[in-house]
């Protein structure tokens, strides 16, 4: 993607990558363990991606992901994605995704029945493994059926999606009925 631009910012998780064009956010990249690692990871997913400071609307996205996983308020539903490249489905499950309030978790079932597709959980499952934009679609917030967690494809699988759901509030470690 030769017209995207990228920058790395440290967080409480670890270094943490987006990318951006002029429609929007083209991809969020979670951490890999390290800065370098990050950077090269997002390079890889888009090739000829240039590293930039930041405009101010990455700006903001970036510091609105800096306060979700502090703890904070989730400020991240209104930042501009560009979803050309996806599905009509993929869009509605994405745009379903991003409704689901921190501290709080829906089942892939529950997710295809939203959007229109009773029965297609694991098309849900599928779109959620590809999710170019995890925290900002956050699909760390569905999980499998009965509570389970399901997966998750960032760098420390679902220990990563686990942490997140701690950090924001959607389950404590004594509850923790998985992993």
């Amino acid at each position: 993607m030769a017209d995207a631009a990228y920058t790395v910012f440290t967080t409480p998780i670890g270094p943490c990558a987006l990318a951006w064009n002029a429609t929007g956010l083209v991809a969020v990249q979670l951490p890999e363990g390290t800065a370098a690692a990050t950077a090269r990871r997002l390079c890889r997913r888009l090739p000829g991606a240039i590293r930039r400071a930041p405009p101010p609307a990455v700006r903001r996205a970036v510091d609105a992901i800096l306060l979700l996983l502090q703890g904070g308020a989730d400020k991240l539903a209104d930042i501009p994605l560009d979803l050309s490249h996806c599905s009509p489905f993929c869009r509605r499950v994405y745009q379903l995704t991003r409704a689901i309030p921190a501290g709080e978790t829906l089942s892939y079932g529950e997710l295809a029945s939203r959007a229109g597709e009773p029965g297609a959980a694991r098309a849900v499952g599928q779109a959620m493994a590809r999710n170019p934009w995890p925290l900002l679609v956050p699909c760390h917030r569905v999980l499998a059926a009965h509570g389970e967690s399901g997966g998750f494809s960032a760098y420390g699988g679902v220990d990563t999606k686990h942490r997140l759901l701690r950090i924001e509030g959607a389950i404590r470690q004594a509850a923790l009925p998985f992993g």
